[in-house]
């Protein structure tokens, strides 16, 4: 034991004095001082405080309100036409400053483009009549939900009335968050990066041709990755047959080696893709950040 040490006596006075009616309030800082201005010296202040850890009293004395833990926001379609998602993209005109405004619907479980529509604005009329123009060109098959952003035309009350009368859920993404709407923007990345895409359309007809032949050619035939590289087209004819068949332990792959292949074997059987789509998916676990604040809020908002 240090010759300097407090003994149980004097260990027990610094916890009475700490813990009486006077100083129950009080830091032990403060504790300190004012005996201290008495003419008492019961301590350092850090031994007032590792004594009071060691007696368990070193915590928060006020009320503290307590909260549930945030959930956060999930949309999840394990089939087609339960879950929609739209959204508006700019085309440039002509000339500097005009823009055509293109919209585009998908379902997020097939990604397929369920309707899209050139005009030269935006608005809440244009866009009720779209919704509605999706819903016959899906033969009149609604979904349960359709997602969008916070623009004007999606909050507008044209909308809401209409998704209100069909009896279809309106989900809006969260404020201040720019990526609770991923498979529109994957869509118009897709659209904009394409190697044929002119960049500028000398018309709103152009744009119209354009994004017929773009959408009858080129997304059907993208391997997806979120469909295991599976081409769009073969998911959305016949999703449920197609797992069974690609997934199958059975299947084997429509190619022959050739002379020169050493690799020992041919490529296996691939995995049937996700049976479902989310929107604002939670993180993976397994997905960590180098910066160990990121980490930590990424582990609390989990």
């Amino acid at each position: 034991m240090q010759p300097t040490a407090l003994n149980e006596q004097e260990r027990a006075q610094i916890l009475e004095v700490l813990n009486s009616d006077r100083f129950a309030d009080k830091s032990p800082a403060q504790v300190w001082a004012v005996c201290l201005d008495e003419g008492r010296y019961l301590g350092s202040v850090s031994t007032m405080y590792r004594l009071l850890r060691a007696a368990g009293p070193v915590r928060e004395r006020r009320a503290q309100a307590t909260h549930p833990a945030r959930v956060r926001p999930e949309l999840v379609a394990d089939g087609p036409d339960q879950v929609w998602s739209w959204d508006i993209t700019k085309l440039k005109g002509p000339v500097r400053g005009l823009y055509y405004d293109a919209y585009v619907m998908l379902d997020i479980y097939s990604r397929k483009n369920i309707h899209w529509e050139v005009h030269s604005t935006e608005n809440g009329e244009l866009a009720q009549d779209f919704i509605t123009n999706c819903i016959i060109a899906n033969q009149g098959v609604m979904p349960g939900t359709i997602h969008s952003d916070n623009g004007t035309s999606m909050t507008s009350k044209n909308v809401a009335a209409l998704l209100a009368d069909l009896h279809i859920e309106r989900s809006l993404s969260r404020p201040r968050v720019s990526n609770d709407n991923p498979y529109s923007e994957a869509a118009f990345k897709t659209l904009k990066y394409c190697p044929a895409f002119p960049g500028n359309f000398t018309s709103i007809y152009a744009a119209r041709v354009f994004l017929s032949l773009f959408s009858s050619t080129v997304t059907l035939n993208i391997a997806i990755p979120g469909l295991d590289f599976i081409r769009r087209v073969r998911f959305m004819t016949a999703p449920g047959s197609m797992c069974e068949t690609v997934g199958s332990s059975s299947w084997t792959p429509p190619i022959s080696r050739t002379p020169n292949d050493s690799t020992g074997g041919l490529p296996g059987p691939r995995s049937c893709p996700p049976r479902s789509g989310s929107i604002r998916p939670r993180p993976r676990s397994n997905r960590r950040s180098s910066n160990p604040k990121s980490n930590a809020r990424m582990s609390q908002n989990a």
